[in-house]
C-alpha cells in the first residue's frame, strides 16, 4: 500500500532540498558543552558549540551529573507509569515546590515537555465561550496546543500593544466569558523580549488572563534568573508560566506549568498530555533539584553570559553584519536567503564553530538566519574566534 504514496514523498523530499530547506542532522560524540565533537553530518573533529540551549553552561556541570548519577541508585531509573496511578515519587513533588518557589507560582505540575505543557493548558481551560489572544510570533506548541481548545482564537501582531487592545476589545463585544493572553517571554528566533508590564495593564483592563512561555528566559533572564516576569517586575501579575528543563536548567527534557492554585488542580484532574504520559524520569527530577540549587548562586555565570552576549553583539556589528537588535543570548545573524544561510553554516563549521541555519517554515520566507546561542560556558576567546570564523566564512561565500 505504501508504494502508491511512495513517490509523492520523494517528490517532496526532493522539493525541500532543491529549495534549500533541507535540515541536515550533525552527530556529537561528546557530552553537550561549549565544544563538542561531530562525528558525522560535517567536518569531523572538535568545534566550538554555538547553537544549544546550554545558556548556563550546566548540561555537563559535575555537581548535575553527580546529582544524576546518585538519582539513579535512589529512585531507579524509569516509573514506568502516569502520575495519578502510580508514578508520583517524593522526588516528583519536592522538585514541583521548588519551582514554585523559584517561580513566584503557588503550584507546579510537571510534563514530559514544554510542548506537552503548553498543549495541556488551553483544551482544559478554555471552552467555546472563551477567548485566546496570542502573540503571532508565539511558539508552534502554543499554536498547537490552542488549535485543541475550542475557544475562539484571535492573533495580534508581534509585541504589537495596540494590536493586542484591539483584540481584547473584540473579544470583550463578542461576549468572551474567559480571556487569556498568551506570548512568549522571549521569541526563539528573534531573541525579542515581550512587554510584560504592558500586557498584564492591558490584561487587567480587560479582565483577561496573561500566560507566558518562559523557556529561553528562566534561569538567566532577570536578577535572580526568574525569567521575563521577574525581569518586568510582575511575577505576582502572570497567572501561569510554562517552561521547559530543557534548556538552561542543566538540558536534559521536561516541561511544567507554573500557576495559580485552582488552574494547576484543575490541570492534574483533565490535562491530557498529563494523564496519559509517563511521568518524568526521577534522574532528570532530581538533576533539576541541583540545577535549581545552583541558580540560587548563579550570579557569577548570568554575568558571564551578559558579557559573552555583548560581546558577540557588539563585534558582530562592528564587522557590518545584520543582526538583530536587543540584549538576549539568542543572538540572530539575517542571511535572508535559505540556500545561503544553509552554505554559510557549512562554511562556519570547516572553520570550527558548529552553527545552524534556519529557513522556512521555521522562519517566515525570505527572513533566513543563523541564530547563535551563547553560553556562560564560552570563553571570551571562543566568543572572538566565533566572529573571526564569520568574517572569514562570509569573505569565502562571496568568493
Amino acid at each position: 500500500m505504501f508504494d502508491s504514496v511512495r513517490d509523492g514523498i520523494r517528490t517532496t523530499l526532493e522539493e525541500i532540498r532543491q529549495a534549500g530547506l533541507h535540515k541536515p542532522e550533525r552527530v556529537i560524540g561528546t557530552p553537550q558543552s561549549a565544544t563538542v565533537e561531530v562525528t558525522a553530518g560535517g567536518r569531523p573533529g572538535e568545534v566550538l558549540n554555538f547553537c544549544a540551549n546550554n545558556y548556563l553552561g550546566l548540561a555537563d556541570h559535575p555537581d548535575v551529573v553527580a546529582a544524576a548519577h546518585a538519582a539513579l541508585d535512589r529512585w531507579g531509573y524509569g516509573m514506568a507509569s502516569v502520575r495519578f496511578i502510580c508514578g508520583t515519587q517524593e522526588v516528583h513533588k519536592e522538585l514541583e515546590a521548588r519551582l514554585s518557589n523559584f517561580l513566584g507560582q503557588e503550584d507546579t505540575i510537571l510534563y514530559s515537555s514544554c510542548f506537552d505543557a503548553n498543549g495541556g493548558v488551553f483544551e482544559t481551560l478554555l471552552g467555546p465561550e472563551d477567548a485566546v489572544i496570542s502573540d503571532a510570533l508565539n511558539h508552534a506548541s502554543i499554536i498547537d496546543g490552542i488549535r485543541l481548545s475550542k475557544a475562539r482564537r484571535f492573533r495580534y501582531a508581534n509585541r504589537d500593544m495596540a494590536d493586542l487592545e484591539q483584540r481584547l476589545k473584540e473579544a470583550v463585544e463578542g461576549g468572551a466569558r474567559r480571556k487569556l493572553i498568551v506570548t512568549d517571554g522571549v521569541f526563539s528566533m528573534d531573541g525579542y523580549v515581550a512587554p510584560l508590564d504592558e500586557i498584564c495593564d492591558l490584561a487587567e483592563r480587560y479582565d483577561a488572563m496573561v500566560m507566558v512561555d518562559d523557556s529561553h528566559a528562566v534561569g538567566f533572564v532577570g536578577p535572580g534568573g526568574r525569567g521575563t516576569p521577574e525581569l518586568h517586575g510582575v511575577m505576582d501579575r502572570v497567572d501561569i508560566i510554562t517552561g521547559t528543563l530543557g534548556k538552561a536548567l542543566g538540558g536534559a527534557s521536561g516541561g511544567y506549568v507554573a500557576a495559580r492554585a485552582e488552574i494547576v488542580a484543575l490541570l492534574r484532574q483533565r490535562s491530557r498530555p498529563y494523564l496519559f504520559s509517563n511521568t518524568l524520569a526521577p534522574v532528570i527530577a532530581a538533576a533539576s533539584l541541583k540545577v535549581i540549587d545552583l541558580l540560587e548562586s548563579a550570579g557569577d555565570l548570568r554575568e558571564r553570559l551578559r558579557t559573552n552576549t555583548e560581546l558577540f553583539r557588539r563585534r558582530m556589528t562592528e564587522e557590518g553584519f545584520d543582526i538583530l537588535p536587543g540584549d538576549h543570548a539568542i543572538a540572530p545573524v539575517m542571511i535572508g536567503d535559505a540556500a545561503e544561510a544553509g552554505r554559510m553554516a557549512e562554511l562556519l563549521l570547516e572553520r570550527g564553530v558548529y552553527v545552524i541555519g534556519f529557513s522556512y517554515p521555521v522562519v517566515p520566507q525570505g527572513q533566513a538566519r543563523i541564530r547563535v546561542q551563547l553560553s556562560a560556558a564560552h570563553s571570551v576567546d571562543d566568543v572572538n574566534r566565533a566572529v573571526d570564523a564569520f568574517v572569514d566564512a562570509r569573505a569565502a561565500l562571496r568568493n
